[in-house]
């Protein structure tokens, strides 16, 4: 194998403009591939006229020549991914370069409704799910009662299957008629699958045949560090790996074959669903942040939690990762505050906490203010191009983190990325 991967991931609660980024790199790259996750993940690209809303297919799909690939960590929604196809057809996107792993396990129409079910049954304990089932997939593979892509190409060893896993789920339902009538869900998932068929490949070799002939890749995470099953805010997590050790389980390579990894940061930080949420303002800066930001779930449509950039959650992302550089986005949401705060420590009483004790009584965040501007840096193309105190938090921003920010953005079209 003589290629390498680079990456590019999140490193916060998900939602800091992963799309757009990838979307920015990826004319260097000849393939870029998704490595975990499913279509709980909303990636925009805004290029000229052209909005795309993208939940399992890479970020890549307006740069013609390059490779799309969903990989073994994935889990696919099979009528799902076929509408997504469908949309990027109608913008004029090549959907043959779209091509998914055979190892990459289903997300079947019960896995939606035993998510939504158990998310109910929480009462005041809910995670904040999607609801679209991504989870109890998940729980399916590691159960190995799962179905994977592969197993569709046989028709009738997949209609075994999914009896088989139609008879773990009434086992273990409490209530099995919720589920979805049997006969019509596997007449949909037989016709789904017939129309994806050709683009199923053997995922491990589709990436090592890719490296071993030099091709550039670049692999793209979904949610971010802070959602990671492993190492994200347990149990308020999403259900797959997200850090740039994902990409190994995902892709189905060793750890040599990784190479640069960028993180993404936004500007201030968001956050989805429940949870500790240690720099949440629940004021005036927050809503303003929250608006400016159209800080509203590209999925679920739901208002994100809105609150100061986290150093210490920055720090702690950028060395699970192995980051060498950031990416920070939405710089110009911050334009029209008087003073911008960053978390620079926690606290429990007299000593320094982590990230894990967040919400535990006691717990405290030290922030320090910086000014904020009151030009509107929309514009702006070039580091000079933003006033003195813009490039003063950057600066800051690079100190607390230990990272160099390569690249910002100031509004969400392509053209709107400046190299710092």
């Amino acid at each position: 194998m003589s290629g390498r991967i680079d990456a590019v991931l999140g490193m916060q609660w998900g939602d800091e403009g992963k799309g757009r980024i990838v979307d920015w790199y990826a004319r260097d790259y000849d393939v870029v591939a998704r490595f975990g996750g499913g279509d709980n993940a909303g990636h925009r690209i805004e290029v000229g006229s052209t909005k795309l809303a993208l939940r399992l297919v890479p970020s890549a799909a307006l740069h013609p020549s390059v490779e799309l690939f969903v990989g073994s960590g994935c889990v696919v929604n099979l009528e799902g991914a076929l509408d997504e196809l469908t949309r990027l057809a109608e913008v004029g996107v090549d959907i043959a370069r779209v091509q998914f792993s055979d190892r990459a396990h289903i997300v079947l129409p019960d896995h939606g409704v035993l998510d939504r079910a158990s998310e109910s049954a929480r009462g005041d304990q809910r995670i904040g799910t999607t609801g679209r089932g991504i989870g109890p997939a998940y729980a399916d593979r590691v159960a190995r009662v799962g179905i994977t892509l592969g197993e569709t190409l046989d028709e009738e060893e997949f209609r075994a299957r999914l009896r088989t896993i139609r008879a773990a789920h009434e086992r273990t339902t409490r209530d099995p008629s919720i589920l979805p009538d049997f006969a019509e869900m596997e007449e949909r998932l037989l016709v789904a699958t017939a129309r994806l068929r050709g683009a199923i490949v053997d995922g491990v070799a589709y990436v090592h045949t890719r490296l071993a002939a030099g091709k550039r890749m670049l692999a793209e995470g979904a949610q971010g560090t802070l959602l990671d099953i492993s190492f994200g805010s347990y149990p308020f997590v999403t259900s797959s790996q997200c850090t740039a050790g994902g990409i190994c389980t995902g892709l189905g390579v060793g750890p040599s074959a990784i190479g640069r990894v960028v993180g993404i940061l936004k500007a201030y930080t968001t956050r989805v669903g429940e949870g500790p949420f240690p720099s949440e303002l629940l004021d005036a800066a927050g809503e303003q942040l929250r608006e400016a930001g159209r800080e509203f779930g590209t999925v679920t449509g739901r208002p994100r939690r809105c609150g100061w950039f986290d150093a210490v959650a920055a720090r702690y992302a950028a060395a699970l990762n192995g980051a060498q550089s950031v990416a920070l986005t939405k710089l110009d949401v911050l334009s029209g505050l008087d003073r911008i705060g960053i978390v620079t420590g926690y606290r429990r009483g007299e000593r320094l906490a982590s990230l894990s004790e967040a919400g535990r009584p006691g717990f405290e965040v030290e922030i320090e203010y910086l000014e904020g501007w009151s030009e509107d840096i929309r514009a702006a193309r070039r580091p000079s191009d933003l006033p003195a105190a813009a490039r003063r938090y950057i600066a800051r921003l690079e100190s607390l983190v230990g990272l160099p920010i390569e690249l910002f953005s100031v509004g969400p079209e392509r053209e709107s990325l400046i190299r710092a």
